[in-house]
C-alpha cells in the first residue's frame, strides 16, 4: 500500500517512517510513504498557503491552487481505481477499526493535512473522496490525524503483521480486548489466571471470550448494544 501525504510539514513524518513496525514495512517494501510539501506547489512569491476567509472571520484558511496542484503531482491528476484521496477533518466521519479495515482494500491512500480554519471549500468539491476524523475535538493541523489512521490502516494490511496479531485487538470484533498477562506469575500478591497455566486451549478461549465480554461490558457497554 502506499501513502502520500500532503502536508506543510513534510519533516513530522520522519519518525514514523524509520521506526517500528512501519519502518520494517517500508523496508520490506510492503509500505510506501511519500510526502508532498504543500508550499513547493505554492506561486506566490512568498510561498505562501493560505489567505483571509472571504465573508470575514478570525483566522486563516488555506488556499485551494497550492493544495491541488500538489495534489496533481501525485497521479498526474488521475482519479485511479484504488486511489482514494481523504482530508483529515473534525468535520468528518470518525475513524473506527471497521474503516480502517476497509481502507486496506486501497492500493493508494492520499491524504491531506489540513491547518488554521481548513481549506477552501473548492478542494472538497474537486479531490476530496472523505473526510475523517480521529475524534470530536481540534487539533493545529492534520498531521497527527494523519499518523494516526496511516499506523491504523498500516498494521491491517497484509505482511505487515501476523494476520493473528491483530484478529484479537479491541474494537476489531466488537468487543474490547481481554485481559493480557507475562511473567513473572505474581506481582505485588497478584497471580496469573490459573486457566492460562492449564494448557487447555478450549478453556483458555472460553475464558478470553467472557472476559472480553465482561471488560466490554464494563468500559464500552455502547459496543455491546451496537451489535444487538
Amino acid at each position: 500500500m502506499r501513502f502520500d501525504v500532503l502536508t506543510l510539514f513534510p519533516d513530522m513524518f520522519k519518525p514514523i517512517m524509520e521506526e517500528s513496525i512501519i519502518g520494517r514495512a517500508i523496508q520490506n517494501n510492503i509500505l510506501t510513504i511519500n510526502t508532498v510539501n504543500i508550499r513547493d506547489y505554492s506561486k506566490n512569491k512568498h510561498k505562501k498557503t493560505d489567505d483571509y476567509p472571504y465573508g470575514g472571520s478570525t483566522g486563516m484558511v488555506m488556499t485551494p491552487q497550492p493544495i491541488y496542484d500538489a495534489w496533481f503531482s501525485i497521479n498526474n491528476g488521475e482519479k485511479r481505481i484504488g486511489t482514494k484521496t481523504i482530508y483529515l477533518s473534525p468535520q468528518g466521519n470518525i475513524l473506527t477499526q471497521e474503516t480502517a479495515l476497509n481502507l486496506t482494500q486501497y492500493d493508494q491512500l492520499i491524504l491531506l493535512c489540513g491547518h488554521y480554519e481548513g481549506v477552501d471549500e473548492r478542494i472538497l468539491e474537486l479531490i476530496v473522496d472523505e473526510e475523517i476524523s480521529i475524534g470530536d475535538y481540534v487539533l493545529t493541523g492534520g498531521e497527527l490525524p494523519a499518523m494516526v489512521l496511516m499506523d491504523c490502516v498500516s498494521r491491517l494490511v497484509p505482511g505487515v503483521l501476523p494476520e493473528e496479531a491483530f484478529q484479537n485487538d479491541s474494537h476489531f470484533n466488537g468487543l474490547l480486548e481481554f485481559p493480557q498477562y507475562t511473567r513473572p506469575y505474581s506481582f505485588m500478591d497478584k497471580t496469573v489466571p490459573d486457566v492460562l497455566l492449564s494448557g487447555h486451549h478450549a478453556e483458555i478461549e472460553k475464558w478470553r471470550h467472557e472476559m472480553a465480554v465482561e471488560r466490554t461490558q464494563k468500559k464500552r457497554p455502547d459496543l455491546l448494544e451496537k451489535n444487538d
